[in-house]
């Protein structure tokens, strides 16, 4: 007796099943197997409370902290340098800050120029709006202009940034196109002794007066080497004592001589000797000068 066509499918192999073709529910319930990713989740929507007034004060406030963070290091780091506050502990600023914050010399001087920059673009800016400064990088191409310069660089910047904080890649581009438009051509020579200019440039404070000596000529500064090291300084700031070349090697060796022995941890009456010293108007010392400068010298071990 033949057996019923119904049996025979179920008695049928795996792959005899797997040839059927599915219908539209087996082929929805595939589909969100093999692509979970497109599976519909449910979600219980939350509700979001509104600050309250004090919450929005203490928001802003902090807000305004985070964004400050590099001014304030630079003054604290001023503070520290002017001070001395590091001197029980280290014999100069660079070691201080290398040891106690991680600093490299470059970064701490950067902060402290930032924070300088910073003060004088407070006199422009609404401290509210969102437009002041927010990172050290972002003020670092206007740390050698003149202060009216910086502030006609950040807001111009400020402008091509749709007025927000601009990034420091769109305040360079400013500084270059300025520096294009008043461009003027550098005539100092390497070797070339200096005096340094301030004319209100907070960054100079303490060098007004002081002599250099060119060791690098750029496009718009020289770098110059003082008693106590090497800055790069603006044409503006720099005015030539055209000496002879005689008298220019002859206040390289002085230079030498004072670099030698000078240090921040010196008692403040040699450092002042020293200063003194770098702030000389004539190509040479005196009979007592040198008498001194040799004492020095000979006092902390570098001659005999």
């Amino acid at each position: 007796m033949t057996k019923p066509s119904s049996k025979r499918k179920k008695a049928t192999s795996a792959t005899s099943r797997d040839s059927t073709p599915p219908n539209d529910h087996d082929l929805e319930d595939i589909s969100q197997e093999e692509n979970p990713a497109t599976a519909t989740i449910t979600v219980s929507a939350v509700e979001v409370t509104e600050l309250t007034q004090e919450e929005q004060s203490d928001r802003l406030l902090l807000e305004r902290k985070v964004e400050r963070a590099f001014f304030e290091a630079g003054k604290a780091l001023a503070e520290l340098h002017d001070r001395r506050l590091y001197r029980s502990s280290h014999r100069t600023f660079e070691d201080y800050c290398r040891d106690r914050f991680g600093h490299s010399r470059r970064q701490s001087y950067l902060l402290m120029d930032a924070a300088t920059v910073f003060d004088n673009l407070v006199e422009i800016c609404d401290q509210f709006d969102h437009k002041l400064p927010t990172a050290e990088g972002q003020v670092r191409p206007i740390t050698k202009l003149e202060p009216q310069e910086q502030q006609e660089v950040w807001l111009r910047a400020v402008e091509l940034a749709g007025g927000k904080v601009p990034t420091g890649r769109i305040v360079k581009d400013v500084v270059q196109r300025i520096m294009e438009r008043t461009q003027v051509p550098n005539t100092y020579q390497i070797g070339e002794v200096c005096q340094i200019l301030v004319k209100d440039n907070p960054e100079l404070r303490g060098m007004g007066g002081c002599w250099a000596i060119v060791s690098a000529v750029n496009d718009f500064s020289c770098t110059v080497r003082m008693w106590d090291g090497e800055y790069a300084i603006g044409l503006q700031h720099l005015k030539s004592y055209n000496y002879l070349p005689a008298e220019c090697k002859q206040m390289r060796v002085i230079c030498d001589r004072i670099s030698r022995v000078y240090s921040d941890s010196l008692e403040e009456t040699v450092k002042s000797l020293l200063q003194s010293l770098g702030k000389l108007n004539r190509p040479y010392l005196t009979a007592v000068e040198e008498k001194l400068l040799s004492l020095i010298e000979r006092e902390y071990g570098l001659i005999d």
